[in-house]
């Protein structure tokens, strides 16, 4: 992963946060958003990008794009910091291999067991039957 390249291509959203607060809230900008394209961005490579939306299909939404929002912090520095940092590792996260489907089979033993039930219970139900002389 390219991550100078992937902060270049980083939107970068301020608001208001919510909550209580009194006049800080209502005067200062803390709350930042990132939002990440991840369809339209050049940083990842095929194979990256395949394994990002695989493993991140959650959190993608209808184009593509990673949404992070943090909060939490009184400043909008802290904020941003702690929003980029969850955005590193997710990224990071995400960008492993896509682990390869198991093909589990029956051992035979209980193979041979299910089909041994099978003919008793159908022993079993044939001879409820009317018996024709």
């Amino acid at each position: 992963m390219n991550w100078p390249k992937i902060r270049e291509e980083i939107e970068l959203r301020t608001s208001r946060s919510s909550g209580a607060g009194g006049q800080h809230v209502n005067k200062t900008e803390s709350r930042v958003e990132l939002v990440l394209d991840l369809l339209a961005s050049e940083a990842f490579s095929e194979r990256e990008l395949k394994n990002l939306r695989y493993h991140l299909a959650k959190q993608l939404d209808a184009n593509g794009r990673i949404s992070i929002v943090d909060q939490s912090g009184r400043s909008q520095h802290t904020n941003r910091k702690r929003a980029l940092l969850r955005l590193k590792e997710m990224l990071e996260r995400g960008a492993r291999p896509i682990p390869k489907p198991h093909k589990g089979k029956a051992f035979v033993a209980n193979k041979r067991k299910r089909l041994d039930w099978k003919k008793k219970r159908g022993e079993l139900k044939a001879s409820r039957g009317k018996k024709w002389i």
